[in-house]
């Protein structure tokens, strides 16, 4: 792989990701992008993830429109190495199956059952984490027996890219939402020109205008600075399409007190130039009410129980809840006495295929039907 492709690479994936596509076109996109630099057997496999507790919201992979059943059972009951919320939340971010089994892929029960029927011999895992440190997905290569190794500079710059694909996908998933809300609390879009003239609005978006600080839209048809300024240094990657776009982010106090969160994304078709600027309430993650309703668990339990989902270790979830170990075993035998469980393996299974396997199986319906994709767990 030479630097010339490499450069390539890192250049249509940093473009992608600012351009607001859905995220089925993104993916489409990115593996173009991708395939000169890094050779790939068939196609890559896609996951998107909650940031919240890393379990997976959805799998694309062309050729396989269903992601077996066998597989999500295997990833959240089995024992292997290389689980996708592992590589993800790792330092290093990426890993190879030759790397996990010291060249001997045989002992991971996935190489037989989801690798070697399909004739792959390899697997490279990256997980795809935005600037700010979230995970929002996991991209999976393979290759068949005989093919080189992933190499050094092949791993390297698939840490690179993890950023912007975690970023495309983010805003996929948020103009998805915006476009086809789910609950009240959906994101909202605006579309600009660029003479800066409103071309269309989501249904609802008014009520975050209205939260945001300096905004005159309903009286006056003014639009908040922070929307202009969001638009203004996304719209500016427009200006030279050869150049990586700009991903435009700003998090704005509103007026009632909460936070605002905002993204831009040129949109590039027919030659013109606009720009999508995403708003959303930055509120809590779902799963967290959604376990508080379904387990009836305490705020505390809570806490613990999205930690378990992220694979934390006893100590590590000690020590960002300040509590002692005991206290979190204390609060752990009361959410297991609550779910019904006897184990955290049991605890993530649990959770997964209640809440997000029925997601995921929603999202392979809209993949098929182009409708937006979802994040998050279904409620």
């Amino acid at each position: 792989m030479g630097e010339y492709a490499r450069g390539r690479a890192r250049e249509k994936v940093a473009r992608l990701a600012g351009r607001g596509l859905d995220l089925v076109t993104f993916w489409h996109a990115a593996t173009e992008a991708l395939a000169p630099a890094v050779p790939f057997y068939l196609t890559p496999c896609f996951y998107t993830l909650d940031p919240a507790s890393l379990l997976v919201t959805s799998h694309y992979h062309q050729g396989l429109p269903a992601i077996p059943h066998a597989w999500l059972a295997h990833e959240y009951y089995g024992e292997d190495v290389n689980k996708l919320a592992d590589v993800a939340r790792s330092p290093r971010g990426v890993a190879t199956l030759h790397e996990a089994t010291g060249g001997d892929v045989g002992r991971s029960a996935r190489y037989h059952t989801a690798m070697e029927p399909f004739g792959a011999d390899q697997e490279a895992l990256v997980g795809l984490r935005t600037r700010s440190g979230e995970v929002w997905g996991v991209l999976a290569l393979y290759r068949a027996r005989g093919q080189p190794q992933f190499d050094a500079d092949e791993l390297a710059l698939l840490r690179e890219l993890s950023t912007p694909l975690a970023e495309g996908a983010r805003r996929a998933l948020l103009i998805g939402e915006a476009t086809d809300p789910e609950h009240q609390e959906a994101p909202g879009l605006i579309v600009l020109r660029d003479d800066w003239g409103v071309e269309s609005l989501t249904p609802g978006v008014e009520r975050w205008l209205e939260e945001l600080p300096d905004g005159e839209w309903q009286t006056r048809g003014r639009l908040p600075p922070s929307v202009l300024a969001v638009a203004g240094r996304a719209l500016r990657s427009a200006e030279h399409p050869d150049v990586p776009g700009e991903v435009a982010f700003a998090r704005v106090l509103a007026r009632h007190g909460r936070w605002m969160v905002l993204h831009g994304a040129t949109l590039l078709a027919g030659g013109t130039r606009r720009v999508a600027v995403i708003i959303e309430p930055a509120h809590p993650a779902r799963i967290a009410p959604l376990l508080m309703a379904a387990y009836g668990l305490t705020e505390r339990e809570r806490d613990v129980t999205r930690l378990v989902l992220q694979g934390e270790a006893t100590t590590d979830i000690a020590s960002r809840l300040a509590v002692s170990t005991q206290t979190v075993q204390q609060h752990l035998k009361s959410v297991f006495e609550k779910t019904g469980v006897r184990s955290r393996r049991e605890l993530v299974g649990k959770v997964f295929f209640a809440h997000y396997e029925p997601r995921v199986r929603d999202n392979e319906g809209r993949a098929l039907a182009g409708r937006p994709l979802r994040g998050g767990p279904y409620a």
